[in-house]
């Protein structure tokens, strides 16, 4: 089993442990980010997206236009257009990269977020509407002819599309949600089922659960876990890090009037918050601090020491069967330029070395 590594890019330099720097759109930031990812050795970079943030479907489009060969996982909320829409958007986009895109369906943790762009269902009806949504824009993109559907959320009359995507037979279905509602969703779509950095209990738990739901549809699905690597040359360089790092997301919270975080409305967050009760430190490398502090917002989870201490952390999950590894810094940029220098290559060796391994058994076993 192969592994990959998605690294993450915004339209201007912001971290919790600083505010934002430049313009909102800072085109030349973008630029050096996106290159930075593919001179590093990420194989695909994540747009997130959110109710106030700029077009990230245009980010990508700008930021493929300045690299050559990495490819882009694009966050779209279901939901918000059309499917039909949608589905023409992407495999057009599909198609002027070079089938360089993967689509991440965020259905919405937050009502309130939800709610600034018109959004008012409720959190079950979010993931109703994106099964019906992902049922359509596949049919769209595979279809050979105009359709027709009508369901409880869209209805259709000689649904068609001119451009097909490029990647066949239809671009790569990322999806999150730790729901009861969200799995089932997964399991019948997703080709990449994504997790939050969780600790190796947790994590082989939804594992688990997502299989069982794909087999549902005689499906089997690959995973993503994400975290946020924080390295030193010694354990405790490292460990000395992640403090400040805490200590910098205190003040700015501070000085941007946050208190304490109170806990995000979702259940990614619950299980994060339920790790972090544990203690800051779990699993020996799992830091759970700024989870902690900010409420379990987004991926805040890291792991934390040497190079190859984090590796082999990462290779744990790698056992659990999640062979996809989302990893950002708290100081984007350079940490992104840092993972490429050891811990990419690492993590790349220590794989293939295992995987060599487990097949010279294999072959023991059949001789």
């Amino acid at each position: 089993m192969s592994v990959q590594f998605i690294g993450m890019i915004q339209p201007h330099e912001v971290s919790e442990t600083f505010p934002r720097r430049g313009p909102v759109i800072d085109r030349d930031f973008v630029r050096v980010f996106a290159q930075a990812h593919e001179h590093a050795g990420f194989d695909r970079i994540l747009v997130p997206a959110h109710a106030t943030s700029p077009d990230n479907l245009l980010a990508v489009t700008y930021a493929a236009s300045v690299t050559q060969r990495i490819k882009f996982l694009l966050a779209h909320r279901p939901g918000l257009q059309q499917p039909t829409v949608t589905a023409r958007q992407l495999a057009t986009l599909d198609q002027y990269t070079d089938g360089r895109v993967a689509v991440h369906y965020i259905t919405g943790g937050s009502d309130e977020d939800q709610r600034r762009d018109g959004d008012f269902l409720s959190h079950d009806d979010r993931y109703a509407r994106t099964d019906e949504y992902l049922s359509v824009l596949r049919q769209i993109w595979t279809a050979d002819k105009p359709l027709n559907h009508e369901g409880r959320f869209y209805r259709i009359e000689g649904g068609w599309s001119e451009v097909k995507p490029l990647q066949q037979p239809h671009l790569p279905i990322y999806f999150g949600g730790a729901s009861e509602a969200a799995l089932q969703v997964a399991g019948k779509h997703a080709s990449v089922y994504a997790l939050w950095g969780e600790s190796l209990a947790q994590a082989g738990d939804l594992v688990r659960r997502v299989r069982a739901s794909a087999a549902q549809h005689g499906r089997e699905i690959d995973f993503s876990i994400s975290f946020r690597p924080i390295l030193g040359r010694t354990e405790d360089e490292a460990w000395a890090r992640a403090e400040r790092i805490l200590e910098d997301t205190r003040r700015v919270r501070s000085l941007q009037g946050f208190a304490r975080g109170g806990p995000q409305q979702s259940e990614g967050a619950r299980r994060l918050l339920a790790d972090a009760a544990q203690g800051d430190r779990v699993d020996e490398r799992l830091w759970t601090a700024i989870a902690r502090e900010t409420g379990g917002r987004s991926n805040t989870t890291a792991l934390v020491g040497t190079p190859e201490q984090v590796a082999d952390a990462l290779l744990k999950y790698y056992d659990l069967g999640i062979s996809t590894f989302l990893i950002r810094g708290f100081d984007p940029l350079l940490d992104a330029i840092d993972y490429g220098r050891e811990l990419l290559p690492l993590v790349r060796q220590k794989v293939a070395e295992r995987d060599a391994a487990a097949a010279a058994q294999a072959q023991l076993k059949a001789a």
